[in-house]
């Protein structure tokens, strides 16, 4: 891991790289409650090794970038998708494409929206743009989450044993579950965080309906990659974005839930390539 910490308007961010700078770039945006970690090293590394410069970071409240009280986010989505640009102005990148997976996808839409001329082409990956009249999350991830009250955030084991648990809820009947995995991945993230409890803050985070309103009106080209068994954003979701953004294309994932699974990566890396090889 390279990992630079760049400042913004007094925050700071957490950023890491991988591959050529002369490159196109990608910038990859996680989802909520997750540290950049979570795009795997190896994920960051194959995409990169088909001729892109991969660009991941920390949101606020994740990883080791700037942390706010628990319950108190001193900040809106806007100001997340600014942060986006500002990552690609510290790497002095001036057009990219951008990967954003589930919140992370919701701000990829803010950004085509509220910053197109940074923008070549976006990825929207386990995604949605939450219209009103789409199906919600499935009872066991409400019912998981209604949970959250009794982990001790400060404790390693108790914050594996959470990122364990969430992701047997998440995950698609297609795949094997890989709990070492998954265990080594969130005591990495227990290691480098500023502090985890801070990273429940994105769920009391404001802000977007004016863009995600607007779907429609993305210009870029747009691929959209969705899971049919995602128990969070159901399959509707990435069908919907596919029939709202012009000319966008939807690559299913037969039997995936709300997961990057590492069996996938062979199908998403080369539609990415693809897709990003169009200017």
């Amino acid at each position: 891991m390279r990992e630079r910490l760049i400042e913004v308007d007094g925050i700071q961010l957490c950023t890491d790289s991988f591959g050529d700078p002369v490159h196109p770039a990608i910038l990859l945006i996680m989802g909520a409650q997750s540290s950049m970690i979570w795009w795997e090293e190896e994920f960051c590394q194959r995409l990169a090794d088909t001729g892109r410069y991969v660009i991941r970071y920390d949101n606020r409240d994740v990883g080791r970038s700037t942390t706010y009280e628990p319950g108190q986010p001193g900040y809106t989505f806007e100001d997340m998708a600014d942060d986006a640009v500002s990552v690609l102005d510290a790497y002095q990148v001036e057009q990219s494409h951008i990967l954003g997976m589930s919140m992370g996808g919701m701000l990829t839409q803010m950004i085509a929206l509220r910053h197109p001329e940074r923008v070549l082409s976006i990825t929207l990956l386990a995604t949605s743009n939450f219209a009103p009249h789409l199906p919600p999350m499935e009872g066991k991830v409400m019912d998981f989450f209604s949970t959250l009250g009794d982990i001790d955030w400060t404790n390693h084991q108790s914050v594996v044993k959470f990122a364990i648990e969430r992701s047997k809820v998440l995950v698609g009947s297609k795949h094997p579950f890989n709990e070492k995995k998954i265990g080594m991945l969130a005591g990495e993230e227990f290691a480098r965080s500023n502090n985890m409890a801070s990273m429940n803050n994105h769920a009391l985070v404001t802000g977007g309906e004016s863009y995600l309103g607007r779907t429609s009106e993305i210009k870029v080209p747009a691929l959209i990659i969705h899971g049919t068994e995602d128990p969070i954003i159901p399959y509707a979701h990435g069908q919907h974005l596919a029939n709202e953004i012009p000319g966008a294309v939807l690559l299913t994932l037969e039997g995936s839930g709300h997961e990057l699974h590492e069996d996938d990566w062979d199908i998403i890396i080369e539609s990415i390539s693809k897709h990003t090889s169009v200017q």
